[in-house]
């Protein structure tokens, strides 16, 4: 199976190289799953109904979120009735939408996708390490699902090469997700099990984490109240992560580090082309 992980897209940019790449990457690499986390979508806050259709139309099978999930008060509502957007499944009890989705691939495949928050310096939610496992109990790779994606929103390298470990041979792909800078260190852990620290983000790179740079600079130097953050203009790099599974076991043969687009050194799974 080829399963393609793409990065919080943030803002425009990011949603323009997902809707103007993604559906000849789909059809040039032959992809069997697609999964971004869109999080940052909508101006860089959270998500909405029309965004979340608009980067599933493009060729994503299904949506993660993060620390964002409900900055746009409508996801609230719409994430009920939306199967394919899961939010971190470490949220309270009660908590609108789910944190794990099965989906059913071209060829009859099934993919469980998991969502899970961090808590170092971040919300303090359920235990994250707790709430994948009972998500993979649930759906073990191998006898309920053919592949297994776990999205780890989090800030700490350090929980997020913790949680790959933990699921080390019971997942295909472990990739870190929110802080928007690609990390170098792909790899195929021990027990066949694809990771990654930081998918990085779909965004603008001339920014601050994909906001324009002026206010976030200013906020360094002044630590004074000021205008309300903005989404950078310029074009957007498609960032992520790119995994061949064995169809046997469903772990991980072979990861690429994805960048496409300006700025950033771009690099992809030329195996596939």
């Amino acid at each position: 199976m080829r399963i393609l992980f793409l990065g919080d897209i943030v803002g425009r940019p990011g949603r323009y190289a997902v809707t103007e790449r993604l559906p000849s990457l789909r059809e040039r690499w032959r992809l069997d799953c697609v999964v971004i986390n869109g999080e940052n979508a909508a101006g860089g806050f959270g998500i909405t109904e029309s965004i979340c259709d608009e980067i599933l139309q493009a060729g994503a099978d299904a949506v993660t979120l993060g620390n964002h999930s409900f900055d746009q008060r409508e996801a609230l509502v719409f994430i009920a009735r939306q199967p394919r957007l899961i939010r971190p499944a470490n949220y309270p009890p009660g908590t609108p939408g789910r944190g794990a989705t099965v989906i059913e691939t071209a060829r009859g495949a099934r993919v469980l996708v998991v969502n899970v928050m961090g808590r170092i310096y971040l919300d303090p939610l359920d235990d994250p390490f707790t709430a994948a496992d009972r998500e993979l109990e649930a759906c073990p790779l191998g006898a309920a699902a053919d592949a297994v994606i776990v999205d780890m929103h989090a800030e700490a390298t350090s929980e997020k090469q913790a949680m790959g470990h933990f699921l080390d041979g019971r997942a295909s792909l472990v990739v870190g997700t929110h802080t928007h800078a690609p990390t170098a260190d792909h790899r195929v852990l021990p027990h066949g099990t694809a990771y990654l620290s930081d998918a990085g983000m779909c965004g603008d790179y001339d920014s601050v984490l994909g906001m324009q740079k002026e206010e976030p600079v200013r906020r360094f130097l002044q630590k004074t109240p000021g205008s309300r953050l903005e989404t950078a203009t310029g074009p957007g790099t498609l960032c992520g992560v790119a995994v061949e599974t064995d169809d046997a076991t469903g772990l991980a043969k072979k990861v690429w580090a994805v960048r496409l687009g300006p700025h950033l050194e771009e690099s992809w799974p030329r195996e596939w082309d």
